[in-house]
């Protein structure tokens, strides 16, 4: 059974109370323009399109998926802010592909499905685990565009994970951003460039990535 059946609470992708901190004013959405007022939340955003695995390895199931787990296993867990639209966060949310080059790394094997990828994340890390990685790739506090993401060359991010994230702009035109994790050893993700600002207009707002930012040292 699918653990989204088990789930009576709403979906979203992380939170805790933190701020960003030793960012650029940019990065706060204090460059002059008006902020989000919107509040639609992520969770109404990630579970639009039927919460459902699927073949497109380019959208975002399976991080809904693992926020479902976490609710599921632990109602009160900080994920569940992403259910509250007036909360300002944002999310770098990694798209199927990379959960499955996650799961691969960690287990040696290429799972075929997206389904399959899911429960050998599962069965690799544990719950706690996936809710920590989760909550990494959230920052409380704060609404990020795409706007303030290109103005935000080494901003360091601190996440409702605990964690911090530095930001590096390797071209404001692309645009090209890239996120250092805590994983001096792979790859760090980047913003896909036709991924951002997801749910645009909303406080709560996300940006596709093509990695899974790490928290430590896999």
């Amino acid at each position: 059974m699918r653990t989204r059946r088990l789930v009576t609470a709403a979906v979203a992708v992380t939170l805790g109370a933190t701020a960003l901190t030793a960012a650029p004013a940019s990065a706060h959405g204090s460059h002059g323009t008006t902020a989000p007022t919107g509040t639609r939340s992520l969770a109404a955003v990630l579970t639009a399109d039927g919460d459902r695995f699927d073949r497109n390895w380019y959208d975002y199931d399976i991080v809904t998926e693992a926020v479902l787990a976490v609710l599921a296993a632990k109602p009160d867990s900080p994920v569940k802010v992403l259910t509250d639209g007036s909360v300002p966060l944002t999310a770098f949310i990694p798209n199927d592909r990379a959960f499955q080059v996650l799961a691969a790394d960690l287990t040696k094997r290429w799972p075929r499905t997206e389904e399959q990828t899911f429960s050998a994340l599962v069965d690799a890390v544990g719950v706690d685990a996936i809710e920590q990685v989760l909550l990494y790739h959230v920052v409380p506090g704060a609404t990020i565009t795409k706007r303030d993401a290109v103005r935000a060359n080494g901003a360091v991010l601190t996440t409702a994970q605990g964690g911090t994230v530095t930001v590096a702009v390797r071209s404001r035109w692309i645009p090209l951003v890239q996120l250092k994790d805590a994983d001096r050893n792979d790859v760090d993700p980047f913003v896909n460039p036709r991924a951002f600002d997801i749910n645009k207009g909303n406080k709560q707002v996300a940006h596709g990535i093509v990695l899974v930012l790490r928290p430590l040292d896999l």
